[in-house]
């Protein structure tokens, strides 16, 4: 059962959360050091991470769905947070450089439809960020955080999953390798931990980060490639209510 959206919001308002929340965004921001002018979207819950683009982005969209429910996002201000469907969103074909999902493929029922919604979005050259549980990792075997909820992967089924929907893996990464235990000894040492954790044994992390470009040529027979038809079941871009860019 996926978690909702308030549980999710209280994670990160504990302690634990603030930690993980912070090493999160810096690995995000590892990876996303540009952003200006960028349209950017998250998906599932990503609210927590999204804040550190609100000077920089164009625009942005936190696409909540609907089996985890919505929240007013950010607290201030115009609302920039909607509630969708896996594959419904009111975005048009082809809008979103940057897209960011947590909390969000490994709680869906359906990661193919979702997946193609993903595609359908980006942009030619854009690119998605993906934050899921490692499937080796202490995250997902404690139901304590919210990474213990859903589907884990390896990065094996990630991959699979990502190449199936014509998404080419271009960056693999991890994050979380402290222990997801709310001792106040052990938080302050997160940071050390988080350097030093690419140096481990690889399966300690609790997370895998993996970002992926969209894929426009599918393979054909002989090894050719052609152009993919880009027209999925486009959802109704005539209401695009809590989607605003800043001024």
């Amino acid at each position: 059962m996926p978690l909702d959206a308030k549980t999710l919001r209280d994670f990160y308002r504990t302690p634990l959360g603030r930690v993980a929340r912070r090493q999160l965004t810096l690995a995000i921001r590892e990876r996303w050091k540009r952003v200006n002018g960028l349209a950017i979207a998250g998906a599932g819950f990503a609210s927590p991470f999204l804040g550190t683009f609100r000077t920089e982005a164009q625009s942005l969209a936190c696409l909540m769905p609907a089996r985890q429910g919505a929240i007013v996002w950010p607290r201030s201000g115009h609302c920039h947070s909607v509630l969708v469907g896996d594959n419904q969103w009111p975005l048009p074909d082809n809008s979103i450089d940057r897209l960011l999902a947590v909390h969000c493929l490994e709680q869906s029922e359906r990661p193919g439809p979702l997946l193609r919604e993903i595609w359908r979005v980006l942009k030619p050259d854009g690119r998605a960020l993906f934050v899921v549980p490692n499937r080796r990792g202490l995250w997902s075997r404690m139901d304590r955080t919210p990474f213990g909820y859903g589907l884990p992967f390896s990065r094996g089924q990630l991959e699979t999953q990502l190449t199936d929907a014509l998404f080419t893996p271009v960056d693999w990464g991890e994050s979380l390798y402290f222990p997801p235990v709310n001792q106040r000894l052990m938080l302050r040492m997160a940071p050390a931990l988080e350097r030093f954790g690419p140096s481990m044994s690889i399966g300690v992390a609790g997370v895998i980060l993996v970002e992926a470009t969209k894929e426009v040529m599918a393979p054909v027979g002989s090894g050719k490639r052609v152009a993919q038809p880009a027209i999925l079941k486009p959802a109704d871009t005539r209401t695009t209510a809590g989607i605003r860019p800043f001024r």
